[in-house]
């Protein structure tokens, strides 16, 4: 299994992950036209995914989904949640519903969502897993629920928010009733938050770290780097760090 980011961070995101004929595109909040513009830098075409996959409802997860959908007759899987707060609004001609609390399969790999508190209507991450390894995506989180923790144990690989960093939220321009959203139980999580879940999970088989969905305006990908490397006891530069303009290309998960 590989997996990439098409980029990450509140402009948009966007996860591929890849086994065998199997191509998922977690969530897309690039226009079409641009998500398919990244996917071709990574070697793909838009016309080769077997399915697009919806973590939760807000602009910068799902601003690509329908035209992606359309253009290429894709299936878009989503809670119930996600579908009634946006996707029965969109047009999706093919909408596949699944409940956050429970597996399902897209032809090689297997999809074990869970849910995440953030101010969407049933938002979910999700641990994928091609029967031999496993790939943990958790973002848009305000806060680790032992549920969590216990789904990201055990992971080969893992994708992990580092949102912003508390005093340059703190200090920064953005109004107060945003600070406390970002801050809060339902809304993203801090360097600090993720390096203590990364400690509370960690595991010596553990072949990738990366920071997602940091704030370009909260936050540094030094200052990410540094936090979850203090946990690993590894040089910073070990960290990957998602951007905004061009995620991170292919990463596999190989034995060690």
């Amino acid at each position: 299994m590989r997996f990439a980011s098409l980029g990450s961070g509140s402009r948009g995101n966007a996860t591929l992950i890849e086994r065998n004929g199997t191509r998922l595109l977690v969530d897309c909040g690039f226009s079409a036209r641009e998500a398919e513009r990244r996917l071709l830098a990574l070697g793909v075409g838009a016309d080769s995914l077997t399915a697009l996959v919806v973590t939760h409802e807000h602009i910068d997860h799902v601003r690509g989904i329908a035209r992606l959908a359309a253009r290429y007759r894709l299936p878009v899987w989503m809670t119930p949640g996600t579908h009634a707060a946006w996707g029965a609004q969109a047009g999706l001609a093919d909408i596949e519903l699944f409940s956050p609390h429970e597996a399902f399969a897209l032809n090689d790999l297997e999809m074990l969502p869970f849910p995440v508190p953030h101010d969407a209507r049933e938002p979910c991450q999700f641990v994928v897993s091609d029967g031999a390894w496993r790939l943990a995506l958790l973002s848009d989180a305000g806060r680790a629920t032992p549920h969590m923790r216990e789904m990201l144990r055990g992971c080969d690989a893992l994708m992990l928010e580092c949102n912003h960093d508390p005093d340059m939220l703190a200090a920064g321009p953005y109004p107060a009733s945003v600070k406390r959203r970002i801050s809060g139980r339902e809304g993203h999580l801090s360097n600090g938050q993720a390096a203590g879940l990364l400690r509370e999970i960690l595991d010596s088989g553990l072949q990738h770290v990366i920071a997602t969905h940091l704030s370009e305006n909260n936050n540094s990908p030094q200052a990410a780097r540094d936090a979850l490397a203090a946990v690993l006891g590894c040089e910073p530069e070990w960290v990957t760090v998602a951007g905004q303009k061009d995620g991170f290309t292919w990463r596999q998960i190989i034995s060690t």
